[in-house]
């Protein structure tokens, strides 16, 4: 590899590629590396001291059962985890299926038009919400005054303090309290919640016409699990429903990571947050799946996108719409009266001892209220039970694990209170009554498509999901070279323990002597973090590299209005950034002002210095991303940095491209004053087919102050920002991958890391270079761990026209995921080799290419029809190759085995090339019913 190059060694290739200016004269100062074997018993021990106790705290996270299928086939399974983001739909229709799954349960139960294929979380869905309906009005707040936004008081806090963040720097004002009291003269929409924070249950239908009549538009939080029984939102009126579809299979995971959902009216559907996926044809009449609408994606729109939204759920998505597969809609109902049932149950036994129950209308949630709550609490403790204690009531919340046993515990705690023997009378023969008005119980059907009602026994189960997982290409099929999304080994050690009881089981507002074993690691990994990074703290809260973009804005436009200095409020973005830069600038009220890059990819200094004093008096901070988005290292970065901290603005790295910084250089080295880092990236946890991720922000010490908070548990900074995310640390559970990765690799192992994903890249780009030209590099010829490739020649040569889709979908015959296509640049393809990949794997790529480098030259030459050939019709199915007919003028053979290790390991895509502009004028965004799929010519 090196003799490809033209190095005599790594370290000759590292000097060549990082500016000498920022490297690491020290190693890193890390615990030493563990074997895999050694971490998973001093894991184990560390686990050991989370005390997962019977918990009925509630407040939007319940304990559920994932049905061992499910676990095994798809949160346990690479082929499910470590797909990418399916943007090319032909290698991805297994998981798109799914999420057209997912997307037709949460519309069915919420009553609504249509559904997103998830969000991060219910606090952020709910804020999302309220963003859209902000765009949606047409009446204005007056010149000077605060648009307002109302909010019931009970909705859940954590929701709330979403909220509070994400409307103040918008300019939105909102008002809480008592929905039937809040003025509504001046406000453009509403928030309730269904059943609500305290587990009551009431009709909306009131409210939310008095709202219509005064023209707001009405957000409804719920619970999916409830709707089974209750009568859903948008029969009630609602323009919106968000939640949290975690009670379906997901584990707690002490918060995460959890799919939120999003439903909404199909009037707005070009306004909704996030991805949707729709049904289109192939090129042969054949429906197929596909992300629709994607011009809404913050790539192409930047700083007027609708969100930053760009990992989501899909992962946690799929597995609560297998879950729904599996069960089915008699069963979910099942569950449904089963939960409510003991809930009934247990509070007869409790208000027989003379307790008094105060929700006349539930469905899993009880609030006894008079009763002497350090009592209670002793009692409760002493038997190894969680209640929630809120003010001078306390709330209890029963769930899909909850046994009869369980209920009669808890009456034995209120029995014990007052000396006397409780117990609770349960008559599994006796008819289900709701406890609601019966207009709250639901009359209308949900989930009739036959693949609700087809796949109840575990042998239809593992069949279903096997044959989705065999037409999608993972990390378990081939190499996956996108560029900017880095798609690395998720090492099954890492990922192990995940799913232990003790980690996956905890309740995020348990009381914190039950978490020291998460403490723990929390610790830990802020310590690993803040040494990679060279900064001073960690949040762990981001549950995104979006959101975690957006944390760090936020804190420095916190650190800016603590010294008096709201008037800051330009942000300083490269024309180089990612999409999601501007996006997250917009939301965090900040003006963009985009700074000029040259032909390799480097901010042009000039222009900068320009611009840091044009704005002097307002500017907030410079977003850069390091190395830049084009895969090179700035050599005047830390210039750049000075410049605008002469100018009076705050330095915030996109760490994004973190993998190539890790032991070599650092965001402090550079002169950052914050960063995020894309856990799901550079420390090895999953995409799982679009999500989940993790953003972390880490800071200087003047910053630290303004980390986020949270109003159920104590984290954050002293003057934190309101909460980022639902849950105190985001995705808790997932945070386990990334200390595993640190602990196992240590301080030499990262950097080896860091070292061979520059390696990887610049062999690459040696063995291609004479066939594709590449867009940037630096003076010496050197690329970071990415590099751009120009495919604009074969479009605009004059001749046949060939463009980057083209290849991308021919790589699919190759068997590899195509990399990431016309970003940054239109026209071009990113590649990134990552780490992980093994040389044979690297070749093997590269050949792949340079024979369709050839395909290419053949059509330019006139050797092949410029309409009809290899890549214009790639990719082939297996279908296609078996057919009677042939008529192309090519052979099969070259259609199908181009290369010779094809013929020992070949991936056929189950579609041909998908119409994507049929899809958008036919948008299809739930299953359809069956009568649909003769429409499109499938039998």
């Amino acid at each position: 590899m090196l003799k490809t190059i033209g190095v005599a060694s790594v370290d000759d290739l590292i000097d060549q590629t990082i500016p000498a200016g920022i490297r690491l004269k020290a190693a890193l100062d890390v615990p030493e590396p563990e074997t895999e074997a050694a971490y998973l018993r001093r894991l184990a021990n560390i686990a050991a001291r989370n005390v997962p106790t019977r918990s009925y705290i509630g407040m939007g996270y319940y304990d559920c059962v994932t049905p061992s299928v499910i676990l095994r086939n798809v949160f346990e399974n690479p082929g499910w985890y470590t797909p990418y983001t399916p943007y090319q739909a032909e290698i991805a229709q297994g998981r798109l299926e799914s999420l057209l799954n997912f997307q037709t349960v949460v519309k069915d139960l919420t009553a609504m038009d249509i559904a997103t294929a998830s969000l991060l979380d219910e606090g952020t869905a709910a804020a999302e919400a309220m963003t859209m309906f902000h765009r949606l009005q047409t009446r204005k707040a007056p010149a000077g005054q605060e648009s307002v936004f109302l909010v019931s008081e009970r909705c859940f806090p954590q929701t709330i303090d979403v909220l509070r963040g994400r409307a103040e720097p918008l300019g939105i004002r909102l008002e809480i309290g008592d929905p039937s009291s809040l003025p509504m003269d001046r406000a453009f929409g509403a928030l309730l919640q269904y059943p609500d924070d305290r587990g009551e249950v009431s009709d909306l239908r009131p409210f939310i016409e008095r709202a219509h009549g005064a023209g707001l538009l009405v957000a409804v939080a719920s619970d999916l699990m409830a709707l089974t029984l209750l009568t859903p939102p948008g029969e009630m009126g609602a323009d919106a429903v968000v939640g949290n579809s975690q009670r379906f299979g997901v584990p707690l995971g002490y918060g995460g990571p959890h799919a939120a959902f999003f439903a909404t009216r199909e009037s707005f559907v070009r306004q909704a947050p996030g991805r949707i996926i729709g049904i289109s044809v192939d090129a042969r009449g054949r429906q197929a799946y596909r992300m629709a609408l994607q011009t809404r994606e913050q790539h192409i729109r930047r700083e007027k996108a609708t969100s930053n939204i760009c990992t989501a759920q899909a992962l946690l998505a799929n597995i609560a719409a297998m879950y729904a597969v599996f069960h089915g809609p008699a069963g979910l109902r099942s569950i449904a009266e089963r939960i409510h049932s003991l809930t009934a149950s247990l509070e007869a036994a409790v208000t027989s001892l003379g307790y008094r129950q105060a929700n006349g209308a539930y469905f899993d949630t009880l609030r006894i209220e008079g009763a002497n709550l350090s009592a209670v609490r002793a009692a409760a403790s002493a038997a190894g039970i969680d209640f929630r204690y809120d003010g001078e009531a306390i709330g209890i919340s029963l769930d899909e694990t909850t046994t009869v046993e369980d209920v009669q515990d808890v009456v034995k705690v209120f029995a014990r209170v007052q000396e006397r023997e409780g117990t609770a009378i349960i008559r599994r023969d006796a008819p289900f009554r709701l406890k609601a008005p019966s207009a709250l119980h639901r009359t209308s059907k949900y989930l009739t498509h036959p693949v609700f009602n087809s796949h109840h026994s575990e042998t239809h189960m593992m069949r279903y999901i096997r044959s989705l997982e065999r037409k999608d290409v993972g990390l378990d099929t081939s190499m996956i070279p996108l560029g900017s999304c880095t798609m690395k080994l998720n090492a099954a050690s890492e990922m192990l323990p995940v799913t232990w009881p003790s980690f996956s089981r905890m309740h995020p507002f348990a009381p914190a002597e039950q978490a020291q074993g998460y403490r723990q690691i929390f610790e830990e990994l802020e310590r690993a973090l803040c040494k990679v990074t060279g900064l001073d703290a960690v949040s762990l809260q981001p549950n995104s590299g979006a959101q975690g973009e957006f944390a760090g804005l936020m804190t420095i436009r916190a650190f800016h209005h603590d010294r008096g200095q709201p008037e800051r409020d330009v942000v300083l973005i490269p024309a180089s950034a990612h999409g999601t830069n501007p996006a997250s600038a917009t939301m965090a009220g900040l003006k963009v002002v985009v700074v000029a890059c040259d032909n390799n990819g480097y901010i042009i200094l000039d222009d900068l210095r320009a611009k840091a004093e044009q704005y002097k008096r307002t500017l907030s901070s410079l977003m850069v991303t390091y190395p830049s988005t084009y895969g090179v290292f700035e050599e005047d970065i830390k210039e750049i940095c000075r410049v605008v901290h002469d100018n009076g603005g705050q330095v915030y790295m996109d760490g994004a491209n973190m993998n190539a910084q890790v032991g070599l250089t650092s965001p402090a080295a550079i002169g950052a004053d914050v960063c995020h880092l894309n856990l799901h990236k550079t420390f090895a946890i999953p995409h799982g087919g679009g999500g989940p991720g993790m953003g972390p922000i880490a800071v200087a010490k003047h910053l630290a102050p303004y980390l986020p908070g949270h109003p159920v548990v104590n984290v954050g900074g002293s003057k934190a920002i309101p909460a980022i995310a639902a849950a105190p640390w985001g995705s808790a559970s997932i945070l386990l991958i990334s200390y595993g990765y640190i602990r196992m690799l240590g301080g030499p192992g990262m950097t080896e890391a860091t070292r061979y994903a520059i390696l990887n890249a610049n062999y690459l780009k040696a063995r291609l270079q004479g066939h594709y030209d590449v867009l940037y590099a630096n003076h010496n010829g050197r690329v970071a761990h990415e590099m751009i490739f120009d495919l604009r020649p074969f479009k605009h040569g004059g001749g046949p026209s060939v463009d980057e889709q083209d290849v991308a979908k021919r790589l699919m015959d190759y068997g590899f995921h195509a990399p990431t296509v016309s970003f940054p640049v239109a026209g071009t393809m990113m590649i990134e080799p990552t780490e992980s990949e093994p040389k044979d794997e690297l070749d093997r790529f590269a050949d792949a290419l340079i024979s369709i480098r050839a395909e290419i030259q053949a059509i330019v030459d006139g050797k092949a029809d410029p309409v009809d050939n290899v890549l214009k019709n790639a990719p082939h199915t297996a279908a296609e190759l078996t057919a009677d007919a042939w008529t192309h003028p090519y052979s099969r053979e070259q259609a199908a085995y181009p290369l010779a290790y094809l013929r020992a390991q070949k991936f056929w895509p189950s579609v041909s090339r998908i119409d994507n502009p049929y899809g958008d004028r036919n948008l299809i965004c739930a299953c359809p019913p069956m009568e649909a799929y003769e429409e499109v010519g499938v039998k």
